[in-house]
């Protein structure tokens, strides 16, 4: 009798491990949602990673509503970022400061560095300064995409040991670069400053031409172009 109620609960284990292994292995297989971003400079494609899953389901719920379609690129500063992604832009007067603009929620941080990081292209959540929000939660819907620049190693080691005096730890993995981080720093180029900081949720698979080009356009003192550059639409794809 205990042999066969051992024997059952060994069936029991070996059928939901079997279970679980099933399911990870789906999930680890999911494929990549893809963003269109249609662009009065242009179009770019981008991919939403699953690593993050928060922040790639609450981008395609917004993607869905529209909510994107209409916004302004309102922040771009050379060598930096683009962002985008605030709801007041979409009827905003010309030089009307732009930012605050939200949907009404946040999102938990997703920090996965080191092997989620701020390279060349990579697609971000904005998010308040650390005074107001400690947490470091994102916009709801806010967002930024990387052009950078190229770093150093010397300036790349100066950088982390600097975060990690002030964020962390000398064994906490979250501040340090990983080799293929420097690589990309180094030949490719990113924010590196803004990595254990601010989400990392996706990247540009195509039209980092478009993110450069937006970049570089004259800007007044708030980093507002001045001339519009309106997303026209933002659509899933396969």
């Amino acid at each position: 009798m205990i042999m066969k109620r051992l024997f059952f609960h060994l069936t029991i284990l070996l059928s939901s491990t079997l279970l679980l292994s099933c399911s990870t292995a789906r999930i680890s297989k999911t494929k990549e949602q893809k963003v269109l971003i249609q662009t009065t400079e242009g179009d770019i494609t981008l991919k939403l990673y699953n690593e993050t899953p928060l922040h790639r389901d609450n981008f395609i719920k917004l993607v869905k509503a529209k909510t994107y379609n209409g916004v302004l690129f309102h922040r771009v500063i050379k060598e930096f970022m683009i962002q985008g992604g605030d709801p007041n832009s979409k009827t905003a007067a010309p030089d009307m400061m732009l930012g605050e603009g939200d949907v009404g929620y946040t999102i938990p941080a997703e920090f996965k560095t080191p092997a989620i990081y701020h390279k060349y292209g990579a697609l971000a959540a904005a998010r308040e300064s650390d005074d107001t929000n400690p947490h470091k939660v994102s916009s709801g819907c806010q967002f930024y995409i990387v052009v950078g620049k190229k770093f150093t190693d010397e300036q790349l080691d100066k950088m982390q040991e600097s975060k990690i005096a002030r964020y962390g730890h000398t064994n906490d993995s979250t501040y340090k670069f990983s080799a293929q981080a420097r690589h990309d720093y180094k030949n490719v180029g990113g924010t590196p400053h803004l990595d254990g900081n601010y989400t990392v949720y996706g990247e540009v698979l195509k039209g980092m031409d478009v993110a450069e080009k937006i970049s570089k356009v004259q800007t007044n003192s708030h980093d507002r172009p001045v001339k519009d550059i309106r997303i026209k639409k933002m659509k899933l794809i396969r």
